[in-house]
This record gives C-alpha cells, sequence and structure tokens, in this order.
C-alpha cells in the first residue's frame, strides 16, 4: 500500500502539491494558547514529510508563478499605506521597523557566519527566525542565479527550507513571549493599565459604543414634542448643537398629517414627532427616559445605505477623526469601522486617517453621496479581476528586476524577478488611493494569491528539500536553533531600547510595532489580548508594510553575502 502510494505521488506531483496544502492548513490550524504555526509553515512541515516519503518531481516554473502571485499580491494589499507610513505619526513606528529589520540581518549574517553557514542556511536561518517565509522565495531567485553547479544549487534551496523549519517556531514564539511577557516587565508598566491611557487619550471609549465627537452605530427612532420640551421653540440646528457630542441628528418632522424634512433652520413645534438618529446607548439612557417614544413607520421610512469609501482626498489624510466629524458634510454621517491595510483600526477622536484608509459609512442615500466625493471614492464590490493589469504589472516588474542590476565586490547584482514583482506590487496598490478604478482586484482573489500562494511554494520547497531534511538537521541542527533564537531576540531587544529611549514611543505603540517589526501578526493579536484593548495594532500598521519589504529582500542579501 505504501509503495503504491509512493508511486501515485511521484506520477501524480500536482495531486501531491495539493495534499501537502491541505495537510499544511490542518497543521497550522492546531493551537497552544495564542500560538499556531499557521498555514505556511504547516505546508513547509507537510512538504518535508511527503517529500521524505516520495521522491515527489517538483517543477520549478510552478514555484516561481506562484511566488510572484504571492508577492504581487502582498505589494497590491500593503501599497496605499506604504507611503503613508513615512509620514506624520507614523513615523516613529517606520523608524522602529527599519532598526530592527536591519538588527535583524545583521544578527543572521553574525549568526551564519560564526556558525560558518552556506547561503541557503544562512538565508533559512534568516527567514525562520524572523517568521518572513516570503524571504525563502527571494533567497532562492538569488541561488537560482549564481554561477554554481546545478547539483549545488539544488542543496542549497533544500538547505533554505532546513534551516527555516528548525528556526521558524521560535521565531514565531519568541516574539509573542517577548511583547507579552519579557517587555512588559522591563519596562515595568501594566499592559492594561496602559492600554486604558492610551484609549482614553485616543477619545476610544471601552464601555459605550458611542465615539465622543465621531461617529459610531446609530439607531433610527421617533419621539413626540410635548409642551414645555427644551426643544420647543429651537431650529433644529440648534437642538442638534446642544448635543453634538453624541452626533445626534433630526432627520424628518411630522408635524400634523403633514412629513416635512428636516433643514438645519427649521423651527420645532409643540405636538412635533420627529425622526432623530444617535448612538443606540444614548438614545436608551437619555432621549428614552425623557421623550414619549411613537411608532410612524412613513416618518421613519429613511433610505439608507452603507458604503466603504477609499481615502483620496489629502485635505482628510492626517486630520483626527474627532476633527472629521466637525466637517458640513458629515450630518446624518456615521463611521461604522476603518480598515488599514487589513487590519480593523479602533474607532477614537484622536485617531489620524490616513491617505488608503477604507472608510465604512451609513446614513441617509444623498448624504453618503454626497460625503463619499469629499472623502474620495466609493469601493464597489466586484467579482471581476483586472487581469491585463495583473499580468503586465507583474512582467514589467519582473523585468525590472532584471535589467536593473549593480555590481558589488566583482559579483553582478540584479533586483531579481521576485523584488521587481514586489515593487511592482507596491506600484499598483499605491495608484489605488488616486485612482480606486484602477487595477481593481477583489479581497478574496488578492488573499487567495497571497495565503494559497505562499503556501503552495512553500510546501513544494519542503517537498523538494524533504530528502535531505534528516541528514541536513543532524549536521546543523542545534546550531541553527541557538543561532536563530538570537536573531528573534536581539532585534526585538535593541528595537525596545531605542523605542523607549531614543524615540519615546507610548510603551503599547512601541509594542505593537515590534509585532508589526517582525510582521508576526498573532503576537500582535496576543498583545491586543492580553492589554484587554485594539490599540496596539496603531503601531502595529505602520511597521509591518516596510517590515515585510525589507525581510522580504533581506532573502536574497543573505545569499549574496555569503555566496561572495
Amino acid at each position: 500500500m505504501l509503495t503504491w502510494l509512493e508511486q501515485f505521488l511521484v506520477r501524480y506531483p500536482e495531486l501531491a502539491l495539493f495534499l501537502v496544502i491541505a495537510a499544511g492548513y490542518w497543521i497550522g490550524s492546531f493551537k497552544i494558547g495564542t500560538f499556531s504555526l499557521g498555514p505556511v509553515t504547516g505546508a513547509l512541515f507537510a512538504g518535508l514529510a511527503v517529500g521524505d516519503f516520495a521522491h515527489v518531481p517538483v517543477s520549478s516554473m510552478t514555484k516561481s508563478f506562484l511566488f510572484l502571485l504571492f508577492l504581487f499580491g502582498v505589494g497590491y494589499l500593503v501599497g496605499p499605506q506604504f507611503l503613508q507610513t513615512m509620514k506624520r505619526d507614523g513615523l516613529k513606528p517606520v523608524l522602529l521597523a527599519v532598526i530592527v529589520c536591519l538588527t535583524g540581518l545583521a544578527m543572521a549574517i553574525v549568526a551564519a557566519k560564526v556558525l560558518r553557514l552556506d547561503p541557503g542556511f544562512a538565508a533559512g536561518l534568516m527567514s525562520g527566525a524572523l517568521s518572513q517565509s516570503a524571504a525563502m522565495g527571494t533567497a532562492t531567485d538569488a541561488i537560482n542565479g549564481l554561477a554554481i553547479s546545478e547539483a549545488q544549487r539544488a542543496l542549497f534551496v533544500s538547505h533554505i527550507a532546513v534551516a527555516d523549519a528548525v528556526t521558524y517556531i521560535f521565531g514565531y514564539a519568541g516574539v509573542i513571549l517577548f511583547v507579552t511577557q519579557i517587555a512588559p516587565a522591563l519596562l515595568k508598566i501594566d499592559l492594561r493599565a496602559e492600554a486604558l491611557k492610551l484609549e482614553e487619550a485616543l477619545g476610544v471609549e471601552r464601555t459605550k459604543p458611542g465615539l465622543a465627537s465621531a461617529w459610531r452605530k446609530f439607531e433610527l427612532r421617533a419621539y413626540r414634542l410635548e409642551e414645555g420640551s427644551a426643544l420647543v421653540g429651537m431650529t433644529v440646528a440648534a437642538a442638534e448643537a446642544r448635543i453634538a457630542d453624541h452626533r445626534l441628528f433630526i432627520h424628518r418632522i411630522r408635524r400634523g398629517e403633514q412629513l416635512v424634512e428636516a433643514n438645519s433652520g427649521t423651527v420645532l413645534a409643540t405636538g412635533d414627532l420627529i425622526a432623530l438618529s444617535a448612538p443606540r446607548q444614548f438614545i436608551v439612557e437619555w432621549i428614552g427616559a425623557r421623550a414619549d417614544e411613537v411608532e410612524d413607520r412613513e416618518l421613519l421610512d429613511i433610505p439608507l445605505i452603507s458604503a466603504d469609501v477609499i481615502l483620496i482626498n489629502s485635505k482628510l489624510a492626517g486630520m483626527t477623526l474627532e476633527a472629521a466629524s466637525k466637517e458640513s458634510w458629515t450630518r446624518s454621517l456615521y463611521l461604522r469601522s476603518l480598515k488599514r491595510g487589513s487590519q480593523e483600526i479602533p474607532i477614537g477622536a484622536g485617531v489620524v486617517l490616513q491617505r488608503g484608509d477604507l472608510l465604512k459609512i451609513v446614513g441617509p442615500e444623498p448624504v453618503v453621496q454626497n460625503a463619499a466625493k469629499s472623502i474620495g471614492a466609493i469601493v464597489a464590490p466586484s467579482t471581476n479581476i483586472d487581469f491585463v493589469v495583473l499580468g503586465l504589472a507583474i512582467f514589467f516588474g519582473g523585468l525590472f528586476g532584471v535589467l536593473l542590476s549593480f555590481s558589488v565586490g566583482g559579483i553582478n547584482i540584479s533586483l531579481s524577478t521576485s523584488v521587481g514583482t514586489l515593487l511592482a506590487g507596491l506600484f499598483v496598490g499605491a495608484l489605488r488611493t488616486r485612482f480606486p478604478l484602477f487595477g481593481q482586484i477583489p479581497d478574496g482573489a488578492i488573499s487567495l494569491m497571497t495565503s494559497l500562494g505562499l503556501a503552495a511554494f512553500v510546501g513544494l520547497t519542503g517537498i523538494h528539500a524533504g530528502p535531505i531534511f534528516l541528514s541536513a538537521l543532524r549536521e546543523s541542527g542545534v546550531g541553527l536553533l541557538l543561532g536563530g533564537m538570537a536573531v528573534t531576540l536581539v532585534p526585538q531587544i535593541v528595537g525596545l531600547c531605542v523605542g523607549h529611549f531614543l524615540l519615546r514611543m507610548n510603551p503599547i505603540l512601541l509594542l505593537g510595532g515590534l509585532t508589526g517589526s517582525q510582521t508576526v501578526t498573532a503576537a500582535m493579536a496576543a498583545l491586543q489580548e492580553r492589554s484587554g484593548s485594539p490599540v496596539p495594532v496603531l503601531g502595529y500598521t505602520p511597521a509591518y508594510p516596510i517590515a515585510n519589504i525589507l525581510l522580504t529582500t533581506w532573502g536574497s542579501v543573505m545569499v549574496l553575502v555569503f555566496a561572495a
């Protein structure tokens, strides 16, 4: 039976890959506390197991195709935030990310020199210890460009997977341990108390769903103005201004049998039925105790829509939510969510908007349409993929990477197709902030490209390395493990010191920035859980795109350093 299965996998390598992907996602789904291998590393281990069991042929073209799709998807995803991270309050996390990444590269070079590793082991040590599996791809690309024999090339590529497998677990878990346990102890802070202070400074409320001068989920209710009501005799604008902090808006008025649209100058009278919107908790706790609610379907039949709007307007970029909420076009408008890249940003009065942010707004249809023009452009759900832009961007990006070369120490170095494709993705993604309809690719397609593309590529790398995994592990296992631990922790320690003493960052934003600087999203989630707050993501989001790009390119750098 086993012999038949081995022969089957060798004869049908495409089916072996699907088996590895399925097994990788299954392995990656297991959790110990907040730690899990994730689907990519799960696919690596599954690939190593399948490769050790059967010598499955691996297509280099298939590997490259999948990896280029992944790189373009990553660039496309982070492109809208990439340039914005260089500005305003994102500058400190960006500097932190650069310092952590450079320290990680330096430590990886030192550790690999001490251990006398070849280019494959050295690149794998870096990719695993800094938990950046994408660096395996750029390292593979660089090795394939070396002037060495095919057999030597294959051996080095196999060594990348071995070293990554040995060092990745601590590379992932070490960051979680550091930011949630070690760093808070070194800083002598209570995570929950510090997070609460930051929330208060930003205007983020835990106990109330309202935003205090910003936007939140709301209710639409109808109330009767009785004789003696404080609102009788006031204009709509004056009535709304009395409780502006809670963003209460009057939309319609029934006066006798007549329905009247509520303009800012409309004067309220005794007996009026008013349709108003406000945060639900404010309605229940404040208005409900002071006015009689009525049921009037016709009065309340106000067409409301929600829309996802990408922020393009440069006047809004850099503005806090509190300041933005005072713009005239925000009347009757509420903000339900704010996304930056793939991460949800907590809503608070002091949160600063950035170009490329995705705002989900809700309100009467004319208000939403008008607000969208002031913010940027509505991003309508689409199932269409602009394959022309996708194909040409990868082609010209890869071409640019190959043609742009320079000489270092007598060695001719090019950016490579992988780095060129990543830059092409960044370029197309950044253009979306100015031309939202250009190069549209649905979120689901990007998710498939980034998730499946990398998992399949790493799985194939594991299959390729499977036959030599155990022998290579015996050769360098302990040294790789210890070297990887140093490469994981030293950048975190250096980043903590620089962020605290030199950049003087808020401790919660500093810890969030450290997780983004080594692209460990699970560490950010663990930090949010330990602090009981979503605010660490504000330090994570500026650092993540910078680190993602730098750490990915470090794969090529490691190969070039150790091939010299």
